[in-house]
């Protein structure tokens, strides 16, 4: 049993196609088969459920890719430890970043980033929290851009800032002579959100329990991304809420929309950094983190010791 062995079967396991898998692993389809062939005549038993339409793990299956994937994380960890020693500013930070906050941080992260560690590229993935924290735990991540809450095992956080939150308005509606909105109004009018299963979806239901059931409820509509979401409340479509970095100030002065804040107390995220207790670069992490305070995200407020926790 080899290590490449393993990332073979663990390649397998993610396709649930040998083809798929053997293009990942840049290896020919007959490689990967007679590999893990081999791996299953070795352990004697059976890891996948082969058929003409899919490939199925077994239940045993699934335990030894489980121990499998942390054999390799830890391998990969001698790479690591080995780079940080030398210079823990040099070779790649693969860096994730959830969908509502990449677009807004990454075009000033990026630029201090690079002048601050030249020799360290970020290699940048946006997605879900959830898929983030399973990339992050795989080793495919090395730290993590996430709103709090975040709890995993074996994983570090540190919150950096918080984000108030606005309602965003299209113009002429009938709270645009208000200088604050308050958050239970959420529920009076037609509310554009995100899809389920997004964190800031959940988040703004948090500040508006009202919107949870009943005719709040019926009046939610769903969009891809903030950005589609911003174009639907031009058009009339109904109100919505985002993040300050978002919202102010409206990109281009928009006429079409209009912002406005919350009454006290303000709804809001904490936006914290998180990755592996053994990841060994912490110099890198110091960096991220370096550059995030001085991106000028609007609205923001860096996270002292004693701040409050996000009003929900």
């Amino acid at each position: 049993m080899t290590l490449t062995d393993l990332r073979y079967l663990v390649a397998l396991a993610r396709e649930r196609h040998f083809g798929h898998a053997a293009e990942r692993c840049n290896v020919s389809q007959p490689t990967l088969s007679v590999a893990i062939k081999k791996l299953e005549d070795e352990l004697a038993v059976t890891l996948f459920e082969r058929s003409a339409a899919d490939v199925k793990i077994t239940d045993i299956g699934a335990r030894i890719v489980a121990q499998a994937e942390k054999v390799l994380l830890e391998a990969g960890q001698i790479k690591e430890i080995a780079t940080a020693g030398r210079d823990p500013l040099s070779g790649p930070l693969k860096l994730g970043v959830i969908y509502t906050i990449g677009p807004y941080l990454l075009p000033h992260l990026i630029p201090r980033a690079h002048a601050a560690a030249p020799s360290m590229p970020l290699l940048i993935q946006e997605n879900y929290t959830a898929r983030l924290a399973e990339a992050l735990k795989r080793g495919d991540l090395d730290v993590i851009v996430v709103a709090l809450p975040f709890e995993e095992p074996g994983i570090v956080t540190q919150a950096v800032y918080d984000e108030p939150f606005r309602v965003l308005l299209p113009a002429g509606h009938g709270w645009e002579s208000e200088e604050r909105i308050p958050a239970s109004r959420l529920a009076e009018a037609p509310l554009l959100l995100l899809g389920a299963g997004n964190c800031f979806r959940d988040q703004v239901l948090e500040a508006c329990p009202l919107c949870r059931s009943g005719e709040g409820l019926q009046r939610t509509l769903e969009g891809s991304s903030l950005e589609t979401i911003r174009h639907m409340v031009a058009t009339g479509a109904g109100i919505t809420v985002l993040p300050s970095a978002a919202a102010d100030p409206l990109p281009g002065g928009n006429s079409l929309l209009t912002v406005r804040p919350f009454t006290a107390p303000e709804p809001f995220r904490r936006v914290a950094l998180a990755w592996r207790v053994t990841y060994p670069r912490s110099g890198a992490i110091d960096v991220i983190r370096a550059a995030i305070l001085d991106s000028p995200l609007e609205g923001v407020k860096p996270v002292g010791r004693g701040s409050p926790l996000p009003v929900g």
